[in-house]
């Protein structure tokens, strides 16, 4: 995920200021050197890297230290609250002022514009229950209006699309045929670089369909660069929102912080996936949170929320509270688990979790998924409800239909035991 490494150097800064009994000068200075190296390699503007700092030493040099608080957790507080500041303060929505509500979606080639727009008309639709148009109105590159049309398909949403017609007379028309949708969405060019045909062709969009919002999409894997590219459209356009794409990458994420900064625009979501549904709204608070490695545990309930069969779930939960459970209800925690993503991904969002994400090899860790669950449906009804009853045939033929060894078999019953011991011990605690 974007700021990992980042995550992990500035991790290590506080982690050398614990223990300290005062904010020195001296252990400020190296704390704040440390913090300037990693966000240089971050690809953290200069300007950024000035702002936070010299706000930080300012703040921080003379503190008074309370008997109770560290000073480096007093310390990580001042780098946290400028973060924020820097990053927006404030979770910004979509605003549209009156029925339909139009956006349009700009951006450079091969930064993620026609995958975001789709993913930001599923999220309206299933999320706000709103009617959605779709305009395909990229006609620079041939291969978008398909795209767009297999994405529109896939998530139940109407695209409005014609070849023989100009960008601007096919937004012209999809906003007549659009007047009684809730939200028009407009998917525009792109170039391989900003130049002046693509921006009157934007331009003279924005002139005609008045959009409520301008999206930017902006790669967080593109380095510095992202800031140029963004000044070039705002110079334009009226832009009111960013939409940060590979996220999910091994990018270095402080693109993104530079972007924000500079521009005054906002960031409204980051792409974390390439599925459909992998877009989430951003949140300062808590990407400032995640980059210095306390976690994010409100996105982590909320991805559960979201992903989680709730009533097989609830269902599971009330039997483990009576102290009763089966391999049944085995396969139900873990299948819900694994429909939140990752296990590295979701350590990153547990407080205190971060510094063992790294540990966990997600290959590994779906592949021992995909092994216990293809144990437990070898099982036959009864087996996994009373697994004592399976002895060394049932063993071997359990293997032989999930294609493990019975090591593996063995393996999978005592972790069942342990984890059956564990509900009993929980349950008599109510």
């Amino acid at each position: 995920m974007a700021f990992d490494t980042l995550t992990n150097r500035l991790q290590d800064t506080f982690r050398n200021m614990t223990g300290k009994g005062k904010l020195s000068e001296k252990n400020i200075n190296d704390a704040l050197s440390e913090i300037r190296i990693s966000l240089l390699e971050a690809d953290v503007s200069l300007e950024v890297i000035n702002e936070l700092l010299d706000h930080t030493r300012k703040e921080v040099v003379g503190m008074k230290v309370t008997r109770d608080v560290e000073p480096s957790q007093m310390f990580v507080k001042v780098v946290n609250d400028k973060l924020i500041e820097i990053l927006g303060t404030e979770t910004a929505e979509l605003e549209f002022k009156s029925k339909p509500g139009v956006m349009m979606m700009v951006g450079l080639q091969g930064s993620g514009k026609t995958t975001s727009i789709a993913k930001i008309a599923n999220k309206l639709t299933k999320d706000e229950n709103k009617k959605v148009l779709l305009v395909a109105a990229d006609l620079a590159r041939p291969a978008a209006i398909e795209q767009l049309k297999i994405l529109g398909q896939q998530i139940g949403v109407e695209v409005f699309a014609k070849m023989d017609s100009t960008p601007v007379e096919v937004v012209s028309e999809a906003l007549a045929y659009g007047k009684d949708f809730d939200v028009i969405l407009i998917d525009t060019a792109g170039r391989l670089q900003i130049d002046d045909e693509l921006m009157q062709q934007l331009v003279d969009i924005q002139a005609l369909s008045k959009p409520d919002e301008i999206l930017l999409s902006v790669d967080a894997m593109s380095g510095q660069d992202v800031i140029n590219v963004a000044n070039g459209f705002k110079s334009k356009l009226k832009l009111t929102g960013l939409v940060a794409t590979k996220f999910d990458g091994d990018s270095r994420g402080g693109s993104i912080l530079s972007v924000r900064y500079l521009t005054q625009v906002p960031v409204k979501y980051v792409g974390v996936g390439e599925g459909i549904d992998e877009l989430e709204s951003f949140h300062p608070d808590r990407t400032a949170s995640r980059i210095l490695g306390m976690g994010d545990i409100v996105s982590l309930v909320e991805k559960a929320q979201e992903k989680m069969d709730v009533e097989a779930a609830e269902r599971s939960a009330e039997r483990m509270m009576k102290g009763q459970f089966t391999l049944d209800d085995m396969l139900v925690q873990l299948q819900q688990v694994s429909k939140m993503g990752s296990m590295s991904g979701l350590m990153k969002m547990i407080p205190g979790a971060n510094k063992f994400a790294n540990q966990i090899d997600d290959n590994d860790a779906n592949e021992s998924l995909k092994k216990t669950e293809a144990m437990i449906l070898s099982m036959t009804p009864a087996e996994r409800q009373d697994p004592s009853i399976i002895r060394s045939t049932r063993k071997r033929r359990i293997a032989n239909g999930a294609g493990v060894s019975t090591t593996d078999v063995n393996r999978l019953l005592n972790q069942y035991d342990k984890m059956k011991k564990q509900m009993r011990m929980f349950s008599r605690m109510f």
